[in-house]
């Protein structure tokens, strides 16, 4: 019997990826945890980590190499090469999506591997609350929002947050659920009217894929770990790399760890 995504372990996983595969990562891996990239200069890696610890929500940091490194605590692989996909910014300009970013990497990046909702998914889905994206098979849908997150340093930029439909009579069990994970984004930051938060329309991520959301669902919106790419290109440094959104680094973190009670 054929290993199915949600089936393969971590080394297993990335072996994939290292190989040229390109997909969204929601389901792949069941049981460990999910984080999101971005990797920069040593000399704004501070910014970086004060920004995030401004913006807790958006960017729970899991872990952060030192300058040069490739892998770290959580992730016994390479951080060039072991993920889906990979974005490349320049002045903050989006200039490529890769593969890999071997030949780009850089001997004075820290890369930050932030917690991803993809990790509470499961949890979600065991509490009886469906997931669209991943039962068709497509990535979930990101957006940005008109909410600034607190600045730091030479970073300032929008909240990004990700959306997944919720029956109604679900919702606070998708609340319930979710905040158990404050470490991997947590309880939503909004129910219902996108318009509260800026988004014009629904049916055009700035992220990922569109989703339907049905007669009897509510949008349920969480903070995303994109929201960092997003700092990046409204700050504009020099040069950064990120994870492809949705194509996240699966990591040998367990999701159990990160549950409180």
């Amino acid at each position: 019997m054929s290993r199915t995504p949600e089936m393969l372990t971590p080394h297993e996983a990335r072996a994939r990826f290292r190989d040229g595969l390109q997909t969204p990562t929601s389901g792949w891996s069941a049981g460990w945890t999910q984080a999101n990239l971005i990797a920069v200069p040593r000399d704004l890696a501070y910014d970086v980590l004060l920004f995030a610890q401004r913006n807790p929500a958006a960017c729970p940091v899991l872990d952060v190499t030192e300058p040069g490194e490739v892998s770290c605590g959580i992730f016994d692989g390479d951080l060039r090469t072991d993920l889906p996909g990979y974005r490349v910014y320049e002045h903050g300009r989006h200039v490529a999506d890769r593969a890999d970013v071997a030949d780009v990497w850089r001997e004075d990046l820290v890369a930050f591997l932030i917690g991803c909702s993809f990790t509470f998914e499961a949890a979600l889905v065991e509490a009886g609350v469906p997931l669209r994206h991943m039962d068709n098979g497509t990535n979930v849908a990101m957006y940005r929002t008109d909410r600034e997150c607190r600045p730091a340093g030479s970073l300032h930029g929008p909240l990004v947050v990700s959306m997944r439909p919720v029956p109604a009579s679900l919702v606070a069990t998708a609340v319930r659920v979710t905040s158990r994970y404050p470490a991997v984004h947590g309880a939503p930051v909004h129910v219902g009217d996108p318009a509260a938060l800026g988004i014009p329309d629904l049916s055009r991520p700035d992220f990922g894929d569109p989703v339907e959301v049905r007669d009897g669902e509510l949008p349920v919106f969480w903070a995303c770990g994109v929201t960092p790419q997003a700092a990046i290109m409204a700050s504009a440094p020099p040069f950064a790399i990120g994870h492809a959104p949705g194509m996240m680094a699966i990591t040998d973190a367990r999701d159990s760890g990160l549950v409180i009670p």
